[in-house]
C-alpha cells in the first residue's frame, strides 16, 4: 500500500493542513531580502573588488552579465560568454558602458590563459569605454569608479600584451596585424616617437608591475598609457663635458590609440597607432576632445637605472684607486636627460667613499616639483675621492667648462651661466675651490718659493698651477655646502683613518707630480716625512690646504648657503655629525644656514631636501646681475625673493 492510501477524507485534510503549516514555518526561516551592516573597510573592499586584484569580476561586470542573461554561463563557457557579450554590445550604441565588462572579463581571461590577444582586447575595450567616438557621445563620469579601473585595465592590458612571456622582459613594438579573439587589429608604430633629445630610445622595460625598495618616496603620475623605462642609445662617439648617465632610462609611456574605437568594434575592422611619449616631452595628450594625463613611473624608472648601473659599486674602490674612474669613463659629469635650453644646471658633488647614488632620494623628491623640473636639470660629478682635493676640483672645473662649451656656451643658452653647485662633505671643498679667487695663497701655504723657481717637469708645473692658482668659475651663481669640513674633519686625525689613507694609490700623472714636488723638499713648508698626497690628509685640521682655504672668502656675486647636520642635544657649537664638527662646517658670511638633526649622510633627510628646494626656488626668484641672464619675472612659479630669502633654521 502506498503512503497515504486508505486514509479517510478528514485525515487527508488534516495532513494537508500540517504540511502547509510546515511550509509556512520553513519559508519564514529564510527571508527573501536581507540587509547587512558592514564595517568601512569591508564595504570599501566590496565596492573596489575587481579582476585587477582578484580572480573574480567586479559587481559592475556581473550586473552587465546578469542583465544580458550570461552570468551563469561565464564559469562553464568563458570564451563563448565574452563573445556573446561582444556581439550584443557592439550592435547597440546605447550599451557603450558594457565595454567596461568586456575589458575586465578579457583581462581576467588573459590572466587565466596567458593569451596576449586577450590582454590586447582588454586594452581596446577599455579604450572604447573611456573615449567616445565624438565629443557629444556618452562617456563615464569622473566620479564613476569604473573610470580608474578601466584606465588600469588599459594600462596593464597593453603592458602585458606588449611584453612577450618568453622574452627578456622588454616590451616589443611591432607594426602590422595583431590577433584578437574577435579578429585582428592593424597597428602602426610611430617610429618618430622612438627618439628623445636627438637620441634613439631602445630597450623598453615595463614599470607598472615593479616593486621598488631602497628609496624613501615612490612617485608615479597617474594617467593613460603603459609606463616604461626607456633606454637611451649611446652617442656614435664618446662625449666630453656632460653626457647622459650610463644605462640611463627615461620615464616613458606606450600609448595605443584606436580612433573611433566603438565604431571600429562595430564594423569589425580595427586599426590603431602605437607611440611612445617621454616625461620630458609632454605630460598629457588630447584624445577624443579631452585632455588626458599620461601615466609615468618616475621613481621606478630611476631605481631601474641605478640598479642596472650599480651606481654604488665603485664607492670604496673609487676611494682607494685614483685612476679607476678615469679608466672607466670618458667624462666625470653625467646628466639625467639631454640638456634643454633654459634649464639651469644643478651640479651635485658627492663626498668621500661615496657616489652619485647618494643623491637619489633628494633628486627623486626635487624633480617632482614642477617649478624645479621645468627650470633645472641635475648633473652629477663623480671622482676618485682618495685623490688630492685640488686635483679633483680641477677635474670638476675642466668638466664644467667643457660642458658649457659643448652646449654652445652662455650665448646659446644664458641658463648655463646660472649654475648651482651642491657639495656634500669633501664635495663641498671641491665646490669651494671653484668659488674663490685664491691668487698665490694656496701655493704659499705649501712652498716658500715661487712655483717657477722649483725644479720640476713642465707638465708637473702646469698641473700644480691649474690646481692651486684658482679663480672663481664665472658660471657658478650659487653654492650649497652640506656637511662640509671647511675647518677639516676630526675623523682624519684617528690612526685608523691615517692607515686607510696610506692605502690610496694615485694616478700616474699625480704620482709623477708628487715626486717632482718632493724633490724640492727644502722649499716646502711641511714635513715631507709625515705627508701623504691624498684627500684624507688634505681634510686634516691644520693641514696646509685647510689653513689656506678656510679664511678665503667666497668670491663676490656667488650666493652661499650651508646645511649642517648635527647629533646630540648639547650646545650647538660643541656638536658634530659624527664626522664633521659644527664649528668646522659653519661658514661665516653665508646667506643662510640650516641646522638639521642628522648624521653626516644627510642627503636623504627630508629637512635637508626641503632646504635645497627652498634655495632652488630662491634662485628662480633672484634676478641675475649679469646681462646674459634672463630676468626672474619670466620664470614660471618662482616665489618672491623677499620671502624666499629667509632660511629655515631648525632649533638646536
Amino acid at each position: 500500500m502506498r503512503a497515504g492510501e486508505g486514509l479517510g477524507p478528514r485525515r487527508k485534510a488534516a495532513r494537508h493542513a500540517w504540511l502547509l503549516a510546515a511550509l509556512v514555518v520553513l519559508g519564514g526561516c529564510t527571508a527573501p531580502l536581507t540587509v547587512e551592516q558592514l564595517g568601512p573597510q569591508a564595504a570599501y573592499r566590496r565596492l573596489d573588488r575587481s579582476a585587477l586584484s582578484e580572480n573574480l569580476p567586479s559587481e559592475a561586470a556581473r550586473i552587465t552579465l546578469r542583465r544580458r542573461g550570461l552570468l551563469e554561463s561565464l564559469d562553464y563557457w568563458p570564451d563563448e560568454t565574452i563573445a556573446a557579450l561582444h556581439a550584443q554590445t557592439v550592435r547597440d550604441p546605447a550599451a557603450w558602458s558594457d565595454f567596461f565588462a568586456l575589458a575586465e572579463l578579457s583581462y581576467l581571461r588573459g590572466r587565466q590563459t596567458g593569451s596576449p590577444s586577450r590582454y590586447l582586447a582588454s586594452a581596446i575595450y577599455a579604450y572604447a569605454f573611456l573615449f567616445p567616438d565624438a565629443e557629444t557621445e556618452d562617456r563615464p563620469s569622473p566620479f564613476d569608479p569604473r573610470l580608474r579601473q578601466a584606465t588600469d585595465l588599459y594600462n596593464l592590458g597593453l603592458t602585458t600584451a606588449l611584453t612577450p612571456a618568453d622574452g627578456d622582459g622588454a616590451a616589443v613594438f611591432r607594426s602590422g596585424p595583431q590577433p584578437l579573439p574577435f579578429g585582428v587589429i592593424d597597428i602602426a608604430v610611430d617610429e618618430d616617437s622612438l627618439r628623445s633629445g636627438g637620441r634613439t630610445l631602445t630597450s623598453f622595460r615595463p614599470t607598472g608591475t615593479l616593486a621598488v625598495q631602497g628609496m624613501q618616496n615612490q612617485y608615479r603620475t597617474p594617467g593613460i598609457g603603459a609606463p616604461m623605462a626607456a633606454s637611451v642609445a649611446p652617442p656614435p662617439s664618446p662625449e666630453r663635458g656632460v653626457q647622459l648617465a650610463p644605462r640611463l632610462r627615461i620615464p616613458s609611456t606606450a600609448l595605443l590609440q584606436v580612433p573611433q574605437a566603438r565604431q571600429q568594434l562595430a564594423a569589425g575592422t580595427l586599426h590603431g597607432t602605437l607611440a611612445v611619449h617621454t616625461i620630458f616631452a609632454a605630460d598629457s595628450i588630447r584624445i577624443s576632445g579631452q585632455r588626458v594625463p599620461l601615466e609615468f613611473d618616475q621613481t621606478a624608472t630611476r631605481a631601474y637605472s641605478l640598479v642596472e648601473a650599480r651606481a654604488w659599486s665603485n664607492e670604496y674602490r673609487g676611494f682607494l684607486f685614483g685612476d679607476l674612474l678615469e679608466a672607466q669613463q670618458d667624462t666625470n659629469l653625467v646628466g639625467l636627460e639631454p640638456h634643454r635650453r633654459g634649464r639651469m644646471p644643478v651640479v651635485l658633488i658627492h663626498g668621500t667613499a661615496s657616489s652619485p647614488f647618494r643623491w637619489a632620494d633628494m633628486v627623486n623628491d626635487l624633480t617632482e616639483d614642477p617649478r624645479i623640473r621645468d627650470n633645472y636639470e641635475f648633473w652629477f660629478f663623480s671622482y676618485a675621492t682618495g685623490n688630492p682635493i685640488p686635483y679633483s676640483a680641477l677635474l670638476l672645473r675642466d668638466s664644467l667648462q667643457t660642458a658649457v662649451q659643448q652646449l654652445g656656451g652662455e650665448a646659446a643658452d644664458p641658463a648655463l651661466g646660472r649654475m648651482v653647485l651642491i657639495g656634500h662633505s669633501q664635495g663641498g671643498l671641491l665646490a669651494r675651490l671653484l668659488t674663490v679667487d685664491a691668487g698665490t695663497r694656496l701655493w704659499d701655504s705649501v712652498s716658500r718659493r715661487p712655483l717657477d723657481e722649483l725644479k720640476m717637469d713642465a707638465a708637473s708645473r702646469d698641473l700644480i698651477r691649474r690646481s692651486l692658482f684658482v679663480e672663481r668659475l664665472p658660471q657658478v651663481e650659487r653654492v650649497v655646502f652640506i656637511a662640509t669640513p671647511h675647518g677639516g674633519s676630526y675623523l682624519t686625525e684617528f690612526s685608523v683613518t691615517r692607515l686607510i689613507g696610506r692605502l690610496v694609490t694615485l694616478p700616474a700623472t699625480l704620482a709623477r707630480t708628487s715626486i717632482d714636488a718632493l724633490a724640492n723638499a727644502d722649499a716646502l713648508t711641511f714635513d715631507t716625512s709625515q705627508w701623504r698626497p691624498g684627500s684624507l690628509y688634505g681634510m686634516t685640521p691644520g693641514s696646509p690646504l685647510i689653513r689656506a682655504l678656510a679664511p678665503l672668502p667666497v668670491a663676490p656675486g656667488v650666493h652661499v648657503h650651508s646645511i649642517i647636520p648635527t647629533l646630540g642635544d648639547g650646545p650647538l657649537a660643541e656638536r658634530s655629525d659624527g664626522v664633521v664638527r659644527y664649528a668646522s662646517a659653519h661658514l661665516a658670511g653665508a646667506e643662510s644656514e640650516a641646522v638639521v638633526r642628522s648624521s653626516h649622510s644627510v642627503q636623504a633627510n627630508p629637512a635637508a631636501i626641503e632646504e635645497v628646494r627652498r634655495i632652488l626656488l630662491l634662485q628662480l626668484a633672484t634676478p641675475c646681475v649679469r646681462d646674459a641672464c634672463r630676468p626672474a619675472a619670466t620664470v614660471r612659479g618662482a616665489a618672491p625673493a623677499e620671502t624666499a630669502r629667509q632660511a629655515p633654521r631648525p632649533g638646536p
